[in-house]
């Protein structure tokens, strides 16, 4: 019979049999037939979004008490006339025996105004599809064909910004980087002076490390030198066959490229020089104070001299290779000089092959240059991910009746979520939104979320008579899904849109390509993925006749139809039902087992010390992404750090004090408010008081030596050129106006005990504190700060991320579940989950970074999924006992839940073999939610329902 396009009567519904087909089995025993007994009839509280491979018996037409799995069909409640049986939701417009009507009388709100525009038009649609389905198979892959040409878009040598993606956008440091640039200047080919520069540099860095206690030895100093030799005689190749050596794009100081390390290029300019008698952190050489902080490690310290102390031993020493990059054309020949830098490195150690020492190296474009390379060793992962999720696609839908058999729909719905990832990949890549390296994860995540519509839509259909017709079963599958799959994609697109207002760029655009992706997928599902389905119906109609008529010379099935007809020729028995394993697991073993008093009592003790652990991690947990965590872990970056980090981690960035406005510098109250605010920030526990670099104090000290007035206007401007000539340094620390006013000067702190996030990110705050507490208007500044205010920005960014994304899904589930307590459970268990997997991720080393609050928004959609289902089933029923509402709502969800789970950790989980922490990373997260997500659906709101 013909459907009307949207009147849903009983009497069109396409899965109606007559009753005596569907009647169990005789044999069945009494108890069994009561524990599938459907819930009473109730009004309507709602229809309820499924979960991510839930049943379409939530929406739609006609809401059967029995859910059809992607791999099985759950029978109807044995011993309950036709007439009597109702939905979980209780639709009132099926009649209920007067006894089930005295066990629940509860009002419940009625929300039909979102289900049935959605049903009529998924009706509607359905009956389209079915009717035309090569039109809606072929029209997606054109359009894919189209936008996939996007892809050519891809980004192959450009490199990516790691500052502009990785860094908050409008971040303190950036505006006081502004600053400097306007109010001072630098000169890398006459006086080049690192702690000057605004910006990071070019440069080489070479690690040497003793194997004896200390290097501070002739024959070791001597195995250095060589190395430092053999570096400075590299020479790159250029543009036409020019080479390009190392004095041509170093950076200079008075004509001379700037010493690699000031100790050694003492004691090469002086071979007896007395090793005994080097202080540190500032070593007097030849009249000259030479800063060793930060250029020697591993260091052992004597009796203390003045301000310093006897250097006694170092294990280690810094050589570092600074490069022209102020000008276009120097930038990029010192790029290629570094390029063959890190080309021959390896081999300059092994040509060496010291026993004294060992070398480690690293450069200014290796954190670019190993991220591209990182993204490329996921690509086979990513073809290991797909194959597994159709494999467990097919053995979701596999079945060993050859015609209700799913296999190939499900490995076609695998291909569209393939197809939306490159649909939404190349549209973005067309409209011009940069790829970067975080959206590399985005295929794994999309294949395992995208498969679930199309369980849910493979469920619906194999609820549907094998004796209507195409259109007639496709409309009734998509007037049945069409709440589930659109509140699905709702949550999930909205959690991911909701990113875009962080203030990473890296996060902006990893949320944008998930969530049109998404939608993709949500589009491909109901055209694509539909018009197969019809497609595959027509294949069942083919086995079925096969099967009904047994061959004759005069009719024989082609060859090719009987290789659809797999994987066996047994006719179905067309009134048998088949029910999953897995729901009869639930309802039969795990849902009373779980309502047990003792289970009960477990899991309260067990959710009581997973909070307490989640609440303890969340104080562990580390802020700020490590930019060396950017690399893989075979990468020569690794040692390097490592190094680094046991031997020079004492000494961190040298930072500027600026004086932001012109200041009376010759009046002494001026100087002691200033000189105040210095020995505040002096005082500070992360900085080193006796490396203050300030060139007032040189600049007083001077005048009073020389017998001058330090307080006169007109001696204190007139002696200045005199004095910067004697300190040519100087002259980068002055801005003198026209009319010979002070607008700008800076001076210098020397800051320690930063190397970890915590560290630096208190260093930050502290330092900005005092200068904003102090009388004279000052600025702290270094280029590191650039990546620093990330420490302080995460939390801010994430905490807002989640509120604004957690507030949504309550509205969602005000506006779908009209149900306070339930919204109440649904809230809860957001809030449940978010802080578990935030707490767990210090346990697993997992810092809160612009990738990690990628996860923690997503968590979002996937606590509401889990919990807002299993909650709403519990309201909805009318069992008399709650033992008995949980029960129910396991039996119907439990496997939908436990399905999603399975699918999405598939999607991430090849990532745990990623060589890259940024992709480990990725699943370890989405790990961590998909578990505690379901452990709180299937679990913990399980059992605290029961106590509501």
């Amino acid at each position: 019979m013909s459907l009307p396009p949207c009147k849903v009567a009983p009497e069109a519904w396409p899965e109606a049999e007559a009753p005596a087909e569907r009647e169990p089995p005789a044999e069945e025993p009494e108890p069994r037939s009561e524990a599938r007994r459907e819930p009473e009839a109730g009004p309507a509280s709602g229809p309820l979004p499924a979960s991510k491979h839930e049943s379409e018996q939530f929406f739609g037409g006609r809401q059967e008490p029995e859910m059809t799995w992607a791999s099985g069909q759950l029978p109807e409640p044995a011993g309950v006339p036709h007439s009597h049986l109702v939905s979980v939701r209780g639709d009132s417009s099926l009649p209920a025996s007067p006894s089930e009507n005295q066990v629940s009388e509860r009002p419940r709100c009625h929300t039909d105004f979102l289900e049935a525009p959605l049903s009529c038009l998924f009706r509607r649609l359905g009956c389209e599809v079915g009717a035309h389905p090569w039109i809606f198979l072929l029209v997606p892959m054109v359009l894919t064909a189209a936008l996939g040409t996007g892809l050519i878009y891809l980004p192959k040598d450009v490199e990516e910004n790691l500052e502009e993606q990785y860094t908050p956008i409008g971040s303190p440091a950036k505006a006081e980087r502004h600053f400097v640039q306007e109010r001072f200047t630098a000169n890398d080919s006459h006086r080049f002076s690192i702690s000057r520069k605004s910006t990071e540099v070019n440069f080489a860095c070479m690690l040497a490390v003793s194997n004896t206690t200390s290097l501070l030895e002739p024959a070791i100093l001597s195995e250095v030198s060589k190395v430092d030799d053999v570096i400075q005689d590299l020479y790159a190749m250029g543009e036409n066959g020019t080479q390009i050596h190392y004095n041509q794009v170093c950076a200079k100081h008075q004509g001379l490229c700037l010493p690699s390390n000031p100790l050694l290029y003492a004691w090469r300019m002086n071979r007896d020089l007395d090793l005994r008698n080097v202080t540190f952190p500032i070593y007097n050489h030849t009249g000259q104070p030479t800063y060793l902080a930060g250029t020697i490690g591993g260091t052992f310290l004597g009796e203390r001299m003045g301000m310093n102390q006897i250097l006694l031993e170092a294990k280690a020493v810094r050589l570092l290779y600074y490069l022209k990059t102020e000008d276009g054309e120097d930038n990029e020949r010192s790029k290629k000089w570094l390029t063959h830098f890190l080309n021959q490195s390896s081999n300059i150690e092994k040509s060496l092959a010291s026993k004294r020492i060992q070398v480690v190296y690293f450069t200014s474009i290796s954190r670019q240059l190993e991220l591209e390379a990182t993204l490329m060793t996921v690509i086979p992962l990513f073809h290991l991910a797909y194959l597994l999720i159709i494999l467990f696609a097919i053995l979701s839908c596999y079945r060993c009746d050859c015609v209700r058999n799913k296999m190939w729909a499900a490995t076609l719905g695998v291909i569209s979520a393939a197809l939306a990832v490159v649909s939404g990949f190349g549209l973005m890549l067309y409209i011009g939104v940069p790829f970067v390296i975080i959206v590399a994860n985005s295929p794994f995540l999309i294949l395992g979320v995208g498969v679930d519509d199309m369980f849910i839509m493979i469920s619906a259909w194999q609820k549907t008579s094998l004796m209507d017709n195409i259109k007639q079963r496709l409309s009734s599958v998509y007037s049945k899904v069409a709440v589930s799959i659109t509140i699905t994609t709702i949550t999930n697109v909205l959690v991911f849109y909701t990113g875009i207002m962080t203030s990473f760029r890296s996060v902006q655009y990893f949320c944008i390509y998930t969530g049109t992706t998404l939608l993709f997928c949500y589009f491909y599902n109901i055209t694509c993925f539909g018009a197969f389905m019809a497609l595959d119906g027509k294949r069942e109609v083919v086995c079925l006749c096969w099967l009904k008529k047994p061959e004759t010379p005069d009719q024989k099935c082609s060859s090719f139809k009987k290789s659809c007809c797999v994987p066996c020729d047994s006719l179905p028995d067309e009134q048998e039902t088949d029910v999953h394993p897995m729901n009869l697991f639930f309802r039969d073993y795990f849902g009373p087992f779980l309502t047990s008093t003792e289970s009960k009592f477990f899991v309260v003790l067990l959710y009581i010390l997973y909070i307490i652990s989640s609440m303890y991690g969340c104080f562990q947990v580390q802020e700020g992404l490590d930019l060396r965590n950017l690399a893989s872990d075979d990468s020569y970056i690794t040692p390097f750090f490592k190094v680094e980090e046991d031997y020079f981690s004492d000494y961190g960035p040298r930072v500027m004090v600026i004086v932001t406005e012109t200041l009376d510098y010759w009046d002494k109250d001026a100087r002691q408010k200033l000189e105040k605010c210095l020995a505040d920030l002096e005082n500070s526990d992360y900085v080193d008081k006796n490396v203050t670099e300030f060139w007032l104090r040189e600049y007083v000290q001077y005048m009073e030596n020389s017998g001058q007035d330090v307080n006169d206007k007109n001696t204190f401007i007139n002696s200045l050129p005199s004095f910067l000539t004697n300190f040519p340094l100087f002259m980068y620390d002055i801005n003198i106006s026209s009319s010979h006013e002070i607008i700008a000067s800076r001076g210098f702190n020397q800051t320690i005990g930063v190397s970890s996030s915590t560290n630096k990110k208190m260093m930050l705050f502290q330092l900005r504190s005092i200068t904003e507490k102090c009388e004279i208007p000052l600025m702290v500044y270094n280029p590191a700060f650039i990546y620093f205010d990330q420490f302080a920005a995460i939390l801010e960014n994430t905490v807002r991320n989640v509120i604004v994304a957690s507030s949504a899904m309550f509205i969602v589930s005000l506006l779908f579940i009209p149900h306070p307590l339930c919204s109440f459970w649904v809230t809860f268990a957001i809030a449940s989950v978010i802080v578990g997997v935030t707490g767990f991720m210090a346990f697993w080393n997992v810092n809160l970074d612009s990738i990690s609050m990628i996860n923690l928004v997503t968590c979002i959609g996937f606590s509401f999924d889990f919990s807002a289902h299993i909650s709403y089933a519990f309201f909805s029923s009318s069992k008399p006992s709650v033992n008995q509402k949980i029960i129910e709502a396991l039996y119907l969800l439990g496997y939908p839940v436990l399905q999603s789970t399975v699918s999405t950790v598939i999607g991430v989980g090849v990532l745990s073999a990623a060589k890259a922490y940024i992709f480990r990373t990725f699943f370890k997260i989405m790990f961590l939610v998909m578990v505690f997500g379901a452990a709180h659906g299937l679990i913990f709101i399980p059992v605290f329902l029961t106590f509501s």
